[in-house]
């Protein structure tokens, strides 16, 4: 698992390296959509996503890996990519409690 702030991202251990860095970069732009003052492009997300979906292609997968990463994390990689997908320019998201 990779490390961030103070968790690790969910990752599953037969990935490849390219496989792992696809994910990992889909997760520090769901959390720059969180933390940074400006967030992030929504179309740097929505291609992030899509990497992540080649690696990740199974619906029950993905669902468990956004769940695992909102657990450890706080943020929420589906409601990121929507907000993304609905709006163009930069994403900020606020977080939900």
């Amino acid at each position: 698992m990779t490390t961030s702030s103070n968790y690790e991202y969910p990752l599953f251990p037969d990935w490849s390296t390219a496989d792992i860095v696809a994910v990992t970069n889909l997760y520090q732009l769901v959390e720059a959509a969180y933390e940074d003052a400006h967030g992030v492009a929504a179309d740097e997300l929505v291609t992030a996503y899509r990497g992540f979906q080649k690696v990740v292609p199974q619906k029950f997968e993905e669902k468990q890996l956004d769940r695992d990463f909102e657990t450890a994390s706080g943020y929420s990689i589906y409601r990121t990519v929507k907000a993304a997908r609905q709006g163009d320019g930069q994403i900020k998201m606020k977080e939900h409690n």
